[in-house]
């Protein structure tokens, strides 16, 4: 059932979708055909791996506008034992790639990563190489329990019989539109006839399918091959500096998580290039000084505090955050408590303050999340992208394949730890979290929403282990976010909230949502699984239940079965 949720502060809101339960698995995507593709696997006999990239190949195929096989990602992995590790498959800059191989549009606004002309952003200058499809075969092949074959069936037939687009997909469509009419190949898809398509609209995509069909075959050896070969042809026409042999190159990292203390649980998430993890435990070593429960959820003093701590952590982040193998992210200090009392002290409770980096110096919102848990323990937490909607906003001509937009994340000035390298790895705000309780999983946790990720992944397990909402109200509760300019924040939060935040000195911009949809597991000690997607997009849980009959049981006919 639906629930009201409302605080003394003012704050109400009600939940608009309902969780799912289940015993022997759970898949939560942001897409309900990604979702069952991932409970067939579960149903087969499969386990939380193969449930999750059967989700992600159905999403490249219903999420075009959000994940695809030329993007990148994070992938936090609890196998069955209780190992945690996380397969970093994010995009790296290609061999040919410069730090000054872009123009700043805004040279000198620090957070304005936009090149002259867009050409980081759009067009085939603006790809990296791809990660995901490398990524995704070594998890299924190391981690999983199918054939490759079977994971991506779902996939092939939406593809080939195709799929009715959702009002989120046709909104997306309409506000990439202008940019795809540049591209005659996924304009005939996104844009037919030259407006975007409509809500229930069928998609068909013939070319993707047969794609789909070669890497079923060949596994990631497809993207070494031909296959590779055509891809970097259509970015080099694109104007593009990916090449077949930037792709063979290409080779995912397994990294160690970071790990940390919070309340009464273990919050554990990935590590550098990865900047959710250092920030994440950064902001709630910071917090841990104030009783959330006690100040209440959407009260004035919370969401200060929480505005504060995003400020802070942004500003560390600018200064020092990128891949460890071309930047010295001093983490160790980062995450330590000592450095979360010291900038705790010098929050004001009475103002709203600009922050610098209390260390010295060395994205998009368009994502998508999975949360997959199977009944023996396993766990696929894994956030996916090609970065911008529709990604760099042309196919690869005869493919379906619609390449990333990258390098947009990247400081297109020289000399930061953000700036553009020859193979160096995106930083992102990806969070796929596992929150652990006695040792055991509580929640899995993630979302899409660029750099929003981390802060509001943050927020939905404050809402659970501070705040005592149920899965379904942590996910869809109200959220804010700052990186140190105007505090976002969604109406659900009242006047009154508003006009003391305002007179505290915070910048506000009213937004209808801050983040995308988030994606969430609950495990209960009895072995039960609770799944919740919020109304940020087309989230849905799928839980499976029930079982195999019993050993030895036969069906015997009764007599009058018999004649």
């Amino acid at each position: 059932m639906t629930s009201d949720w409302t605080t003394r502060a003012g704050t109400r809101f009600t939940t608009r979708k309902r969780p799912a339960m289940g015993t022997r698995g759970m898949v939560v995507t942001n897409h309900p055909l990604a979702s069952a593709a991932g409970a067939e696997m579960l149903a087969e006999g499969g386990n939380a791996f193969d449930g999750a990239i059967a989700a992600l190949f159905t999403l490249t195929v219903v999420e075009p506008m959000m994940v695809g096989l030329l993007g990148g990602g994070t992938a936090h992995l609890r196998l069955a034992d209780g190992t945690h590790t996380v397969i970093d498959g994010m995009a790296r800059c290609a061999a040919a790639a410069t730090p000054d191989m872009f123009t700043p549009a805004q040279p000198d606004n620090p957070r304005n990563l936009e090149a002259v002309g867009r050409a980081n952003a759009v067009g085939g200058l603006a790809v990296a190489t791809p990660g995901n499809l490398k990524a995704w075969c070594e998890i299924l092949e190391r981690f999983g329990s199918l054939p490759l074959a079977d994971v991506m069936a779902p996939a092939i037939r939406h593809a080939e019989r195709g799929f009715r687009a959702t009002p989120y997909l046709a909104e997306c469509a309409a506000e990439a539109a202008p940019d795809m009419m540049q591209d005659p190949e996924i304009a005939a898809l996104y844009v037919p006839d030259g407006s975007p398509l409509k809500p229930g609209h069928r998609v068909v995509q013939a070319h993707y399918a047969h794609t789909l069909q070669v890497i079923a075959q060949q596994g990631a050896a497809a993207i070494d091959g031909v296959l590779g070969a055509a891809v970097a042809a259509g970015i080099a026409r694109a104007g593009g500096i990916v090449t077949a042999q930037d792709m063979r190159d290409y080779r995912t990292i397994e990294r160690v998580p970071l790990r940390g203390p919070y309340r009464d649980v273990e919050v554990v998430l990935p590590p550098p290039p990865a900047s959710s993890g250092v920030h994440v435990h950064q902001m709630l070593n910071i917090l841990s000084g104030w009783d959330l429960r006690a100040m209440g959820f959407g009260s004035a003093d919370t969401l200060h505090v929480l505005a504060e701590a995003l400020k802070i952590a942004f500003a560390d982040r600018a200064a020092a955050s990128g891949d460890p193998d071309f930047v010295d992210v001093p983490v160790d200090r980062l995450v330590s408590a000592a450095y979360g009392a010291e900038r705790r002290a010098q929050i004001d409770m009475a103002r709203a303050q600009d922050w610098s980096a209390g260390i010295v110096s060395a994205e998009s919102p368009h994502t998508t999340h999975v949360t997959v848990a199977d009944g023996e323990g396993g766990i696929a937490c894994m956030t996916q992208t090609i970065n911008s909607t529709f990604g760099a906003r042309f196919i690869v001509r005869g493919t379906g394949m619609i390449p990333n937009n990258y390098l947009a994340t990247f400081d297109p000035r020289p000399g930061r730890a953000l700036s553009i390298a020859p193979g160096k790895r995106v930083t992102t705000s990806m969070a796929p979290m596992i929150v652990l309780r006695g040792g055991k999983p509580a929640y899995a946790l993630g979302m899409p929403g660029g750099l929003r990720i981390f802060g509001c992944v943050m927020q939905g397990m404050l809402n659970l282990v501070d705040h005592g909402m149920s899965l379904q109200e942590a996910v869809e509760a109200p959220r804010l976010w700052t990186q140190g300019d105007a505090v976002e924040i969604e109406p659900a939060f009242g006047d009154d909230v508003r006009s003391a935040l305002a007179a505290r000195g915070h910048v506000l911009a009213r937004m209808p949502h801050v983040g995308g949809g988030m994606c969430a597991i609950g495990f209960g000690d009895d072995g039960a699984m609770e799944g919740a997607a919020c109304w940020r997009a087309d989230g849905t849980a799928v839980g499976v239940g029930g079982g195999l009959a019993a050993p030895g049981v036969r069906f015997w006919p009764d007599a009058a079965g018999a004649r």
